[in-house]
């Protein structure tokens, strides 16, 4: 393939990884480390900046070490262009990689964000992993219209990359005779969680156990004709899951048909979908897989990020048993707002003595390491206006009016709630405000800013320019740093 069709595919299927993955997890950046023959210099493609904090131990692992040019005898014995040996990427928390060799690519690197909220990284891993063996395939066609397919074929690997996760995870922990089928019961759970009986969402289990092991299920009654209850059958099966509803029973399913109605402990080797009304979650073994909502799956865990208010917990001056109690307390208040979908406000100050705020006082503050008042606080948490917790952890006052200038950061897309808090935060600097919206969002405000909003990026530009080498990028990384040392003065 020519240097400049290269060049497109790369950018074809990393702009497809980032829509992919944004859909999947939310605003996702991905960034690309290759070399394309054993003798060449790595390259870098990062339209986004994603990189462009690790540059020191990006460094170590790819210029300072050469453990990444150890040929992979495997890789020799490849006879299919465009097959991959995938490769474990560098650990750097905070980022999930995944890449592999191949006949056409010596090697690649793929790079995107660890999100907070992530059930697991291994639908992610495998993402990445794809995107490595398209780009293999891509550069082993001469066909420009296969590499501009990639990008649509990237996108849409949502689904797919949650079952190569569980396959894998089957492949590895139960052998390779593991007969349970995944992409039929993730056809079905797609399609349950979207059925509605009497016009109420599902609500309970559905565990999926290898046919081997369906002796193995302490069954409280078992169907007599299974043969009839196919799996999909959606509205039959959104109807038999009224038997498990808010209950500790589980309706059992081999992966074709609905078996029976068990409880008690279930065999490891199983994939269960938890449903909870407008959303679920799916699990193998026990451990979370993703989520799923509105007929797709997603990344998230649904909790919170609160991520960015423990950050700045850690740096004040609380004591470290005051910080945790307080995280705890407000986490608390935050969980339950979300679980009623509800909005709420938490004002959070710092203050050695805190300060007045307009709004409903209490003739004494009330101790929220108390069960029962952290109780009544949640429920106060409904009232219109903000909470106002100290950090001695005590609630100072209710239905708090926050008022203040306008600043230029405001959001006229937001209510009320969220831009009083950002003018109110701006004016009180030790003062921390969690913004909790009804449709589930949560914003932790400092100092006029919304610490969660998702970072606004822009359009990748399509360009035919080869990618820098690792060495013009660190190169081009230290100048500013260099330029303004030089400004500095002596």
């Amino acid at each position: 393939m020519d240097p400049s069709s290269q060049y497109q595919s790369i950018f074809h299927i990393h702009y497809g990884l980032c829509d992919g993955l944004t859909h999947f997890s939310g605003p996702s950046r991905a960034a690309l480390i290759y070399a394309e023959r054993p003798d060449d210099p790595l390259r870098l493609y990062d339209p986004q900046g994603l990189l462009d904090s690790w540059e020191p131990l990006i460094e170590k692992i790819y210029l300072k070490s050469g453990a990444w040019r150890e040929h992979d005898p495997k890789t020799a014995q490849m006879k299919i262009f465009g097959q991959i040996m995938p490769q474990k990427g560098p650990d750097l928390a905070g980022l999930v990689s995944r890449g592999g060799r191949a006949k056409t690519v010596f090697y690649q690197m793929w790079f995107t964000e660890q999100h907070p909220t992530m059930c697991s990284t291994g639908p992610i891993e495998r993402w990445l992993e794809h995107a490595a063996s398209l780009l293999a395939h891509d550069w082993a066609n001469e066909e420009w219209f296969y590499t501009r397919n990639s990008s649509y074929v990237i996108r849409e690997y949502a689904t797919h990359a949650v079952r190569d996760y569980i396959r894998n995870r089957l492949d590895v922990k139960f052998g390779l005779d593991s007969r349970i089928e995944v992409y039929p019961i993730l056809d079905a759970v797609l399609g349950i969680s979207i059925t509605r009986e009497e016009g109420a969402w599902p609500r309970g289990t559905l565990v999926f156990v290898d046919p081997a092991m369906i002796g193995a299920v302490p069954f409280l009654v078992r169907f007599p004709h299974p043969e009839k209850l196919r799996l999909t059958n959606y509205k039959h099966a959104r109807k038999l899951i009224l038997a498990v509803e808010n209950s500790d029973r589980r309706l059992v399913s081999d992966g074709i048909r609905i078996i029976g109605v068990a409880q008690g402990s279930m065999p490891d080797c199983r994939i269960t979908a938890d449903f909870r009304g407008g959303h679920g979650f799916l699990r193998f073994s026990g451990n979370l897989v993703c989520s799923f909502s509105g007929g797709s799956f997603h990344s998230s865990d649904r909790r919170p990020n609160m991520v960015h208010l423990e950050e700045l917990l850690l740096e004040s001056t609380l004591e470290e048993s005051k910080r945790d109690a307080l995280f705890k307390i407000v986490l608390g208040i935050v969980d339950r707002a979300g679980e009623q979908r509800h909005g709420a406000t938490l004002v959070i100050d710092l203050n050695l003595s805190p300060i007045s705020i307009s709004g409903q006082q209490l003739a004494s503050p009330v101790d929220l390491t108390n069960e029962t008042m952290l109780d009544l606080a949640k429920s106060l948490s409904k009232v219109d206006g903000a909470l106002h917790i100290g950090a001695d952890l005590r609630l100072h006052g209710f239905a708090c009016l926050l008022d203040g200038r306008a600043i230029v950061s405001e959001n006229r897309a937001r209510g009320a709630r969220f831009n009083s808090a950002l003018r109110f935060t701006a004016e009180h600097e030790s003062l921390i405000v969690v913004v909790v919206s009804a449709d589930r969002p949560v914003s932790v405000i400092h100092r006029g800013v919304d610490l969660n909003a998702p970072s606004d990026w822009r359009p990748i530009p399509q360009s035919l320019v080869q990618p820098p080498t690792l060495e013009e990028w660190l190169i081009g990384a230290a100048e500013p740093e260099i330029a303004l040392q030089a400004q500095q003065p002596v």
